[in-house]
């Protein structure tokens, strides 16, 4: 019995995802093999794509960096009380585009029930990187304010209903066709196309006194690190977590990123009274799991109950890989894409 996947063949656009079949297998020692119901399509699937991120592994591969699934079969070994039948979600960062995955016990974290797998997804890499930037990184405080730029993405979304719940006001960048998405989700929409894309001073004047935000988080790079760095107050914290701008029309800006790289060290050895610091969410998965299996659970009761909503912008089919990645490519998408693993009859 095979199983399909969608693989990166070579460097390159949307095209180069291509449908691959693979021999299903038992699950080895100490692995647990999962159905996958759906995977989100991000950014990183770009990055990946036209070779520019350090984490991938050699081509080919399939990209898909967060699942929700059914644990199909349990290797000898397995602790942790997994059962088959049990939904779990995973932050794979690659592997995900596939009907099938094999994963550690340890790299997986139980879904309630009665959620919508779609939803459910959304939170594993979107909304944990949020959570974690609000609350880990920039520790923020009710009452305090916030700078989030990219604010109709993914992330960005996330950080607007998460900095509602902790009771911050966010400056959310964002086009004037997306104000009405900021301002739903509980956010201040900053207009990136005035004064040539200089929001500093428009930033800081509407932040109580003038002083600037408690904290600035930038997932653009490039010149924005300066920017963010310029309208936090003094004591507040910048945090660097994407550069997002470093690629442009498929070709890597290595000019921008060592922008973006030059302004976080010399406000690192310069900081003027602020705090700068580099936030990557694998990064701190790869060094300290327990993090993100305290965080998610968190997340996934927030869903429960109502108080967060993911925006889905579309659904598609797994063998749709590279029309999903086509369309987050060519911007504009007002929520996460997410790939359909398993026909959602079956779910």
């Amino acid at each position: 019995m095979n199983y399909q996947s969608v693989v990166i063949t070579r460097k390159g656009g949307p095209e180069v995802l291509q449908v691959a079949e693979n021999p299903l297998r038992e699950p080895g020692p100490n692995e647990v093999r999962v159905r996958v119901l759906c995977t989100g399509v991000g950014f990183t699937d770009v990055v990946m794509r036209y070779g520019y991120y350090p984490y991938a592994p050699k081509i080919p591969f399939a990209p898909g960096y967060d699942v929700v699934g059914v644990i199909d079969a349990l290797g000898d070994g397995v602790t942790g009380g997994w059962t088959v039948g049990q939904r779990v979600a995973s932050l794979t960062v690659t592997g995900g585009y596939a009907e099938y995955v094999y994963l550690a016990p340890d790299d997986l974290v139980a879904v309630p029930d009665g959620l919508d797998p779609a939803e459910a997804v959304c939170l594993v890499l979107n909304y944990a990187t949020a959570y974690q930037l609000l609350h880990r990184e920039a520790q923020v405080e009710a009452g305090q304010t916030v700078f989030a730029n990219g604010a109709s993405g993914g992330v960005g979304q996330a950080l607007l209903e998460l900095g509602r719940l902790a009771g911050v006001t966010t400056y959310g960048l964002c086009s004037p066709s997306k104000f009405g998405v900021v301002e739903a989700l509980g956010g201040v929409p900053i207009d990136y196309t005035k004064n040539g894309g200089d929001y500093v001073e428009e930033v800081r004047a509407r932040t109580p006194g003038g002083e600037g935000v408690d904290a600035a988080l930038d997932g653009l790079g490039g010149s924005h690190v300066n920017r963010c760095f310029d309208l936090t107050k003094h004591g507040g914290h910048t945090v660097l977590y994407g550069f997002t701008t470093s690629v442009k029309d498929g070709h890597a800006d290595n000019t921008d990123v060592f922008k973006g790289m030059l302004s976080y060290a010399l406000h690192k050895v310069f900081p003027a009274g602020r705090k700068v610091t580099f936030y990557g969410v694998t990064a701190l998965y790869r060094k300290d799991k327990r993090p993100f299996h305290e965080d998610l659970p968190v997340l996934f009761d927030l869903l429960r109950e109502g108080k967060i909503k993911p925006r889905i912008a579309a659904k598609l089919p797994l063998t749709e890989a590279a029309q999903a990645n086509a369309m987050l490519e060519a911007g504009g998408v007002g929520g996460k894409i997410v790939l359909v693993c398993t026909p959602e009859g079956e779910w």
